[in-house]
């Protein structure tokens, strides 16, 4: 159980976050392999999770619900990301990385605040001593994290498959969910973060409330910092000549008036 120094497992987390990034930075450093990246933040998710929840031992119901729902998310996302880079052979994040030690610590100490922070809702649950009966914002964060999973899960799926048919080379995917957003993974992986929010709810008093810091940072990270301005960048290199794309881009921009600035494809 945790101590009263502690009683948040918010020290503990941070730890085991920065000595789990801190062996795989070392492992990137020194063998200029970074296929293993996305694997090592998506699955540190898993690990806080199950440590708090098996530290605890209080085991309630809810608990054991958002404990699994991130479980399956870091594992699935984890283990889909490994399979891509290996089949890409290589990540071009890393290009202006790899000879530059100072630019990759810095990314691998961004991912270790990335993990720590939006794990926080379920870190405080887990090590939370109150169990409310299951309320509206259980079954409504649950909803939320079954389609933002399902949408992120079918939008990577879809640009897999995109992606790895020759005849596709070169051009931008825009089939599927991608009709609809040029970041339907984003938007998906913000609706199960939020939706993990809104079902650690029941639980929070107080200061604890200060968890939606998590998903917030998760939301300014996306839109504003590492995710959609970077992914904007790269494709307007690419294709920001071509009609067809500059069409799709209007397109997708008007339905961000209306749908949640468009799944979060915005300009």
């Amino acid at each position: 159980m945790g101590t009263v120094i502690d009683s948040h497992f918010l020290a503990l987390t941070a730890i085991v976050t920065v000595g789990y990034q801190l062996s795989f930075f070392v492992i990137t450093a020194l063998l200029k392999f970074d296929k293993v990246t996305d694997f090592a933040g998506s699955t540190n998710f898993v690990i806080l999770a199950i440590l708090t929840l098996v530290l605890k031992g209080a085991w309630h119901f809810r608990q054991i619900v958002l404990t699994l729902l991130v479980v399956i998310w870091g594992l699935r996302l984890g283990l889909f990301l490994l399979m891509r880079i290996l089949q890409w052979g290589e990540d071009r994040r890393f290009d202006e990385m790899r000879a530059n030690l100072l630019k990759l610590a810095i990314f691998w100490i961004f991912q270790a605040v990335w993990v720590w922070t939006v794990s926080l809702p379920v870190t405080v649950v887990n090590a939370s001593d109150r169990d409310p009966s299951v309320q509206a914002q259980d079954i409504i964060g649950w909803i939320m994290w079954s389609l933002g999973v399902s949408i992120e899960a079918a939008a990577d799926q879809q640009k897999l498959v995109f992606k790895n048919s020759p005849e596709n080379r070169g051009k931008w995917c825009s089939i599927g969910v991608w009709k609809y957003s040029r970041h339907p993974n984003y938007f998906g992986e913000l609706l199960l973060w939020w939706g993990i929010f809104v079902a650690s709810t029941p639980v929070l008093e107080g200061a604890e409330w200060l968890v939606i810091f998590g998903p917030v940072f998760l939301t300014l990270l996306l839109l504003f910092v590492s995710g959609i301005p970077l992914l904007e960048e790269s494709a307007d290199k690419k294709f920001g000549n071509v009609a067809g794309y500059r069409m799709y881009k209007r397109s997708t921009r008007l339905n961000s008036k209306l749908y949640f600035c468009q799944f979060f494809s915005i300009e």
